[in-house]
């Protein structure tokens, strides 16, 4: 079976999983106890957010541990949403493919009267600072752009953006699960307030995440019961797994270079490969995107067929993002960089790992070829197409 649904979830590391065994066994105090087995957990537990905060280079202080990335969307979102209230600023940017972590609770401030400003997207699945800037308003109180799309996998220019923000005293928040641990990733650099990462998108365990806070940024709290991560986030610390997950994040960090030089030309191999096909289309830039993202279009077929022939072939891929699988609509980030529905309803996402070879690439394009020819056989669409009845798009 060749993986290519990355961007879903990834393999523990080896690493991730001796921390995670070894601290199940050994270290099972609650880390806010004074006796000796809760301290060595609340060690573990600190030396986890040092490493975590090293990684993105923020401060240990700036570290909250979540449940994984929507957790983090939610509070951070919600938290910037209260503070502008309450000096009565009511308006929020975003865009209009951001995961619908960030989507979903935006719609819910929007019902409480918030005004939400959704960016459009370009066809090669970016936005710019001047768009963000030319939205800014005098009653604006967040900016939340995601930092690598989890469909098509562009990666925004978050450093400018947050350069704008800052220029107009806007609160900048970032959604990078797509991102952290596998493009270099510095909040100080990058001019971010928040920022959004899960442990599972980077070879850690499912259940952890975390979100980081500038210093002199106010949150609020979602779950409230104790006085854990400072009284940011209540409820006893997974301290196994948020150990793994620094693990995890520490050993990707650390090869960043050596993912980059490997995935790259297997990534671009399988794009030339692909756009082969007659009528099918990349969605996202070509350069701007995650080393591990591939995501194409076919006109004339229906990507749930195309996802099961490949399954059939022993390959794992997917339509788009792993929350909205079950459903039967069309992509909301392929229908925000243009694509029209019958288009969109053709997509693939392959998002290949580190354990990817140049046969399995090869295979992977072989298949797809293959699969797109078989479905459009006897697809009524594309009979259409091919004899005039309607007009090709792609």
């Amino acid at each position: 079976m060749i993986y290519a649904d990355n961007a879903a979830t990834t393999r523990m590391s080896d690493a991730a999983v001796k921390t995670l065994t070894s601290l199940l066994s050994d270290t099972y105090g609650n880390p806010s106890s004074l006796y000796e087995f809760g301290q060595k957990a609340k060690e573990v537990l600190e030396q986890a957010r040092r490493d975590v905060a090293d990684a993105i280079g923020a401060q240990p202080n700036e570290i909250i541990f979540t449940s994984g990335g929507s957790e983090a969307d939610n509070q951070a979102i919600l938290s910037a949403a209260k503070m502008g209230e309450g000096r009565g600023k009511k308006h929020i940017i975003s865009t209009a493919f951001e995961h619908h972590a960030v989507l979903h609770t935006l719609n819910k401030l929007k019902k409480e009267g918030f005004e939400i400003t959704l960016l459009d997207v370009h066809e090669n699945g970016l936005v710019t600072a001047r768009q963000v800037e030319e939205a800014i308003r005098e009653d604006t109180c967040l900016v939340t752009i995601m930092y690598a799309n989890n469909e098509i996998g562009t990666i925004q220019p978050i450093r400018e953006i947050g350069e704008v923000c800052r220029k107009h005293n806007v609160t900048f928040h970032t959604d990078a699960v797509q991102a952290v641990g596998h493009i270099r990733v510095n909040v100080v650099d990058d001019n971010i307030d928040m920022l959004s990462a899960s442990g599972h998108k980077f070879h850690g365990p499912k259940g952890v995440g975390f979100l980081y806070v500038k210093k002199g940024i106010r949150i609020f709290n979602l779950i409230e019961g104790g006085a854990q991560e400072k009284g940011r986030r209540a409820g006893t610390e997974n301290v196994p797994g948020i150990a793994s997950m620094a693990t995890a994040l520490k050993e990707s960090v650390g090869n960043l270079d050596g993912y980059k030089a490997k995935l790259l030309p297997i990534r671009d191999r399988i794009i030339k490969g692909i756009s082969e096909i007659p009528h099918s289309a990349l969605n996202g830039d070509a350069v701007s995107r995650v080393p591990s993202n591939i995501n194409f279009c076919f006109e004339g077929i229906e990507g749930e067929s195309l996802l099961l022939l490949l399954d059939d072939k022993g390959i794992a891929a997917s339509s788009g993002s792993a929350c909205t699988s079950g459903s039967l609509d069309p992509s909301h980030v392929l229908l925000a960089i243009g694509r029209v529905h019958d288009v969109a309803h053709g997509s693939l996402r392959l998002s290949i790992g580190e354990d990817i070879t140049e046969e399995d690439a090869d295979y992977i394009v072989k298949s797809v070829k293959e699969v797109v020819e078989y479905l459009r056989g006897f697809s009524p669409v594309w009979r259409d197409l091919v004899n005039g009845k309607k007009d090709f798009i792609l």
